[in-house]
């Protein structure tokens, strides 16, 4: 995978800590547990940067050890065609089938958009998160995301037919609109209890790492209105109606403007809005707080995920640097990054190895 022609390394319980210059592979290393974790990198968008150069695929493999239990976990990345999984040797019929065999909490610099960045991040983040927690939810997020398409694809095309016959163009959007009020109630419903467990996580975790500071909070935002909590059967009918209300403004700009997909966390430090307000200190220390109270609730509704912390101590000044060291070492698996020996706190104590050109060498 990327740099690395191929590479086997135990990594038992504790803490361990890959060091080496940037560009040699340590985050690769831990971009392939990521993957096999949620079928996704954390740093790029398409799988085509994953497979190293020449090559025509990557595979992914693991031998996962939970609840005293052993599973085998394989996944093959195939440049321009499918990705094909298996577990103990069994191919299985979708890829997705294998999430949840490992889970993990990755913080990486590109954490920064959840606070900085579009609603998109945070979207992104809830999702990802959802599914760790249900893995059925990746079917039902995949089944949005088509359904979405398929109309935005209707609506763009549907100058020149509402002109020539308006009823088929109304009669083909009503099928598509059923499709995404009923999968997208569903999103809402399970995105809203998410950030109902995590408000109160989160808030904790940031005040561990800001003592004294002021607290944050998530609210999730949506057109959908808040007092119906998880009815999913009335966020439904709310959602056919939104859709039928804003047709026409859908129509005249060929795009779904009602749905899950228009949604916002909303994150607040104190009184203020966190975004735009909020120091670059107190945006990496709320980024993290999320991440570790994603943790805490991963670990808290079942077996602990892997917790992985890719190059962020260079990001940290002293004290959040020890704070977040002390916190995360009763992990029972930690991965962590770093460019250099010195930006990982004495007091994370694990096993250390050395990452130079695609080699991973344990340190005696």
């Amino acid at each position: 995978m990327r740099n690395y022609a191929g590479l086997e390394v135990e990594l038992g319980p504790g803490t361990h800590v890959f060091v080496g210059a940037n560009g040699q592979g340590k985050t690769n290393l831990v971009e392939a547990i990521v993957y096999l974790s949620t079928l996704s990198s954390h740093r790029v968008a398409s799988d085509a940067p994953l497979i190293r150069h020449g090559a025509e695929r990557a595979i992914i493999r693991a031998d996962v050890v939970r609840d005293d239990r052993s599973l085998l976990v394989e996944l093959e990345l195939n440049g321009g065609r499918a990705n094909r999984a298996r577990i103990n040797r069994n191919p299985v019929s979708r890829t997705r089938e294998i999430l949840g065999i490992v889970r993990t909490v990755v913080f990486a610099p590109e954490d920064l958009a959840l606070v900085k960045g579009d609603p998109g991040d945070r979207r992104r983040f809830l999702d990802d998160l959802m599914v760790q927690r249900q893995p059925r939810m990746a079917g039902v997020r995949a089944d949005f995301d088509r359904v979405l398409k398929q109309r935005n694809s209707l609506l763009k095309s549907a100058g020149s037919a509402r002109r020539s016959s308006a009823t088929e163009v109304d009669a083909t959007l009503s099928v598509w609109d059923e499709q995404l009020a009923n999968l997208g109630a569903e999103i809402t419903v399970v995105r809203r209890d998410l950030v109902s467990s995590l408000r109160p996580l989160a808030g904790a975790a940031y005040a561990e790492l800001v003592p004294g500071g002021d607290s944050i909070d998530l609210t999730y935002r949506s057109a959908v209105a808040e007092a119906l909590d998880g009815d999913i059967d009335a966020i439904r009918v709310e959602l056919l109606r939104l859709l039928a209300e804003r047709r026409k403004d859908e129509l005249d700009r060929g795009i779904t403007l009602v749905g899950p997909h228009r949604d916002e966390v909303e994150i607040s430090l104190g009184p203020a809005p966190l975004k735009g307000y909020a120091s670059h200190g107190e945006s990496w220390s709320a980024a993290l707080a999320l991440r570790l109270a994603s943790y805490d609730l991963l670990t808290r509704e079942s077996a602990a995920p892997i917790l992985i912390l890719d190059d962020v101590f260079a990001e940290l000044d002293s004290n959040r640097r020890a704070h977040l060291a002390e916190r995360v070492m009763g992990a029972p698996q930690v991965f962590v990054t770093a460019a250099v020996s010195g930006d990982v706190p004495p007091a994370l104590q694990g096993r250390w190895y050395d990452v130079t050109a695609g080699a991973v060498t344990a340190r005696e």
